[in-house]
């Protein structure tokens, strides 16, 4: 009775499980991308887990009944890791307990005698290739004068910038702040206000007229207005020790370009309680 219990619990978790699969393959856009469904992994690493366990049971209980079986009949089946055996004992050169009579040595310490064991030939192969990579590092190192480790992490770092100066020479989509542009589209300047009310509005208040932080609406400037100086500003961070943090490593450029966009898109708008001005009036050449 529990057996026929157990297999038709394991059909119903087949069936069911396989057509919740089947359905979120058909809902789904994208079932195999693990941040959006990962219910989806899970129900199919679960599906997978379970039927594989299920047939190792049935080996295993195949297996047991077979050994039980030749064991009623007197039948001694071959020993199936003998292949082990063998391959053990090519990588070891081992004498069988057996053989030790062979091995030993004519030394006796109170009943204690030594076998003399020949060295396993992994040991063997892994000294003599010891040897050899000391050779190379010698000749290579200490007569050839190779580069040691830090002239090459000094190479490597120079190639990297050297990469680096080559693709923002060449890149167009890439934005610092000598290429950065003022966006004036209606969908930039969204995302930028956005990203001002999350990040930026506990210090300058949603309406840009300051708080902590100067007013942005203002021709007043602490380090300098124009595009690029803001879009610096909020990349680099304010002044040191004092003012905001740097945001370079939490936004993106493009978000940054926004943000400096919609920051220079509050000029001469009025907020409710405006902050006195704060550094030098700025007028762009």
């Amino acid at each position: 009775m529990k057996k026929y219990f157990q297999s038709t619990i394991y059909i119903i978790f087949v069936i069911v499980t396989f057509l919740a699969l089947a359905k979120s393959f058909m809902v789904y856009e994208n079932p195999f991308d693990i941040y959006e469904n990962p219910l989806v992994w899970i129900a199919l690493i679960g599906f997978v887990l379970v039927v594989v366990l299920k047939e190792m049971v049935n080996i295993i209980a195949i297996s047991k009944a077979t050994e039980l079986q030749n064991e009623k009949l007197g039948i001694v089946p071959e020993d199936s890791n003998a292949w082990i055996k063998k391959l053990l004992q090519s990588w070891t050169k081992s004498k069988d307990i057996d053989s030790e009579e062979e091995i030993i040595l004519d030394h006796n310490y109170d009943g204690i005698q030594e076998l003399d064991n020949t060295l396993p030939p992994w040991w063997v192969y892994m000294f003599y290739a010891s040897i050899v990579f000391a050779v190379v590092y010698l000749v290579r190192f200490h007569v050839l004068d190779g580069d040691n480790q830090i002239v090459e992490y000094n190479k490597a770092v120079a190639e990297a910038k050297a990469s680096l100066d080559k693709y923002k020479a060449t890149a167009t989509d890439l934005i610092t702040a000598e290429s950065v542009t003022l966006l004036t589209d209606a969908k930039d300047l969204a995302r930028g206000k956005a990203i001002f009310k999350l990040n930026c509005a506990s210090c300058h208040i949603a309406d840009g007229g300051g708080s902590i932080g100067p007013n942005l609406t203002d021709e007043f400037w602490i380090l300098g207005g124009g595009i690029k100086n803001v879009f610096t500003t909020i990349s680099n961070g304010g002044r040191d020790g004092k003012g905001m943090i740097a945001w370079n490593k939490t936004l993106k450029a493009a978000d940054m370009q926004k943000v400096a966009s919609y920051v220079l898109s509050l000029q001469g708008t009025t907020p409710a309680n405006p902050k006195a001005p704060q550094g030098d009036k700025w007028v762009a050449e």
